[in-house]
């Protein structure tokens, strides 16, 4: 049994779920300081690939990152290529898990209570100080489950990675692409191989997820 689609899958979203986990702490704690109108408006755009279907966004990524396109032609000329490589998957991945990240986070930071902040302010700390030692400290618990559902969501993303990247065995299996080819030349029993694996990943990050939301009840409390 090949294990590259579960090698890949796994370096393609853990590396897509930490920039992720930056790029969302770093949206979330703006868009929570915005006003209402404004914060709508920049809710829709930054969730959208989470409700278009992922062929579409795959769609809208070849269109931006295709080699003939403006875009990917640019970073062509420095040796990025993001069609038919895994660096490919991770982008198609960052966009999918980036909405889950975002709101989670979001909603942490809107459960802030500010009175935290302000005294703080109060005692002379810097912004810095209060949002890495008082305000990251208090929503971790939202932002942790954000980043784990993030991680789900990139290692089980098949239509945006499969328009991207295609499927090319040893350079752009993912699990997903894997099953699919599997099933779609008849060898059902290695695609239930693959299936197992997957459910066993995802059993084990729902269950971190689940841990995480008690500990932030229990808090709470």
């Amino acid at each position: 049994m090949d294990w590259y689609p579960l090698w890949n899958s796994l370096r393609i979203a853990g590396i897509s779920c930490a920039l992720v986990f930056f790029l969302g702490i770093l949206a979330a704690y703006y868009a929570a300081r915005l006003p209402r109108i404004i914060k709508g408006f920049l809710d829709v755009a930054l969730t959208l690939p989470l409700v278009l279907p992922p062929t579409v966004v795959g769609f809208f990524l070849l269109l931006l990152l295709g080699v003939k396109r403006p875009v990917g032609s640019f970073l062509l000329q420095f040796g990025i290529k993001f069609v038919m490589t895994w660096q490919g998957g991770v982008a198609a991945a960052m966009v999918v898990a980036f909405p889950l990240m975002y709101r989670t986070a979001r909603g942490a930071f809107e459960s802030f209570e500010e009175t935290l902040a302000y005294s703080g302010q109060t005692l002379g700390l810097p912004n810095s100080y209060i949002f890495w030692r008082i305000r990251l400290p208090f929503c971790k618990q939202g932002i942790l489950a954000g980043a784990v559902l993030a991680f789900a969501r990139a290692l089980g993303e098949y239509g945006a990675t499969s328009m991207l990247t295609g499927y090319i065995p040893g350079r752009t299996a993912t699990i997903s692409t894997t099953v699919y080819q599997l099933w779609r030349i008849g060898n059902d029993s290695e695609a239930v191989r693959w299936v197992l694996v997957n459910l066993a990943i995802s059993t084990i990050v729902l269950l971190a997820v689940n841990m995480l939301e008690q500990n932030n009840l229990r808090r709470t409390r």
